[in-house]
């Protein structure tokens, strides 16, 4: 069966070639940092977001990163989450070949799906964990009906 597979390269019109190598060009502008063609590595730290009936609750992984070098905000629908980790750390006597930890500044953008209170949202830092708590405004909230028995 694959020895009637064709290649698609060749069959296609030289437009299609151009395209290509255009697309390319384009990508390693836009993602290399202009010096060494590596691209680059924006640092975003992960988050955990859970919903209940009258809140979200966000939680952010920021090990390393101080309290005061975070912003919280609410724009909106929208939970913006900024800060920067700092590489602070000499040592004497140590040549570094390779460093694999990530530093620099973030900007997180999290869309939320419904009106929030903003004047409510409270936010706490314990142990590289950065928890959000961002109460539904509440004209979206559930409302129980009582039922009544005749």
């Amino acid at each position: 069966m694959t020895r009637t597979l064709a290649p698609w390269k060749g069959r296609l019109p030289q437009f299609f070639g151009e395209f290509e190598r255009e697309m390319e060009n384009l990508m390693e502008q836009l993602f290399s940092d202009g010096n060494s063609g590596r691209a680059l590595q924006a640092f975003a730290p992960r988050c955990t977001i859970a919903e209940s009936e009258n809140d979200f609750e966000i939680q952010v992984d920021l090990p390393g990163i101080q309290p005061a070098d975070l912003q919280v905000e609410v724009r909106g629908q929208e939970l913006w989450l900024s800060g920067e980790r700092k590489q602070e750390k000499e040592e004497k006597g140590k040549t570094y070949h390779r460093i694999e930890q990530e530093y620099g500044r973030f900007e997180r953008v999290i869309p939320l799906p419904t009106p929030v209170d903003e004047g409510a949202v409270k936010a706490e830092y314990h142990n590289g964990i950065l928890k959000v708590l961002v109460p539904k405004s509440a004209a979206v909230r559930p409302k129980r009906i009582p039922i009544s028995s005749n």
